[in-house]
């Protein structure tokens, strides 16, 4: 299925880029979450319309994603968990806790923005952990686990 995309995606392309995508990714994913529409001549007509309105959107969410990265960098999150004698946790902290964590403090993140490419945290110790705030910007946090008996 040919669609819009009506905003910047990872893998895909820019905005207004007309794209070729599997049918059931588009109608499951793309078009009810508003990041895409078809590609019928009506849409593209519109698209060129608003294309400028679209693109200083763009930019203000690009703006506001940074200025909340520079909030983000240098922060510390600790987190307690039961742990044995040798410092294994019981259980693991997931990108759920991290999210429950940062919004504690204040910060409010999903939990599909915490990027855990090592997995879930299984030891006692300080992780580096990626928080992606925006197609373009990604902010570092430490994870502190500190171990509970």
């Amino acid at each position: 299925m040919q669609v819009i995309l009506m905003e910047k995606m990872a893998n895909l392309g820019q905005l207004g880029d007309v794209v070729k995508v599997k049918n059931g990714y588009a109608r499951n994913f793309l078009i009810p979450q508003g990041k895409a529409k078809r590609a019928t001549e009506s849409n593209v007509a519109e698209f060129a319309v608003r294309r400028v309105e679209l693109e200083l959107a763009e930019k203000a969410k690009l703006a506001e994603a940074q200025s909340r990265a520079d909030k983000f960098n240098g922060l510390t999150v600790q987190i307690a968990q039961k742990a044995g004698v040798d410092g294994k946790l019981f259980g693991s902290v997931t990108n759920a806790d991290i999210a429950a964590a940062l919004a504690q403090q204040g910060f409010a993140v999903e939990k599909s923005q915490v990027r855990m490419p090592e997995g879930h945290l299984k030891q006692v110790g300080e992780y580096p952990i990626s928080i992606g705030l925006h197609g373009d910007v990604v902010a570092t946090i430490t994870v502190s686990v500190l171990g509970e008996h």
